[in-house]
């Protein structure tokens, strides 16, 4: 009976762990396969046109100085050897059920089984979770022409620090893929 105990129990915890793993995704990018990246030192960066979140828009462009410097990147002003800009948008999702499995063993005196059981959650106040987007850009300063571009996403309910945290864990994760590194 002590290995059904330990089989259920492996179960329970595995299967958390395998779903969360399968909810999160790279970020994803894109880059020009001809441009040379090696010699690239400085950036700049460009402020994207008016935006009606003012509050997420230096979140990003903090996280985006924040990300290039810790990476050895300088930023300037002038003669910059790549320029950065970036966009972001907010979208409702809608919220996931909540399904759920459990698994469970036990005994009583001299008996013992094995239970399996599911759960639904309702998901009470707000239906929807918050989507937010962002997508930055890496330009060629001569030519202004789009060199790279990474984006990725992350959900949540309110603003804060929660957000701020997540908006800099996004762009971090983004950046990280920045330079792109040439497959062998």
């Amino acid at each position: 009976m002590n290995k059904l105990k330990r089989i259920l129990f492996t179960c329970a915890i595995s299967i958390p762990l395998l779903a969360q793993l399968g909810c999160s995704s790279p970020p994803k990018n894109d880059y020009d396969l001809n441009y040379n990246f090696a010699p690239l030192k400085s950036f700049s960066q460009i402020n994207p046109a008016q935006t009606t979140d003012p509050l997420s828009a230096a979140r990003i462009q903090q996280s985006i100085a924040t990300a290039l410097t810790t990476q050895g990147f300088v930023q300037q002003d002038d003669k910059a050897d790549f320029l950065v800009t970036y966009g972001f948008r907010i979208d409702d999702k809608p919220k996931d059920s909540g399904f759920s499995i459990g698994l469970g063993a036990g005994s009583w005196g001299s008996s013992s089984g094995g239970s399996i059981g599911t759960s639904v959650d309702v998901p009470v106040g707000s239906d929807t979770a918050k989507i937010q987007t962002i997508q930055i850009d890496i330009l060629d300063p001569q030519t202004k022409q789009l060199i790279w571009r990474g984006s990725d996403k992350f959900s949540f309910d309110d603003g804060g620090e929660k957000k701020a945290q997540e908006t800099n864990a996004t762009v971090s994760k983004i950046l990280a893929q920045f330079p792109p590194k040439k497959e062998q």
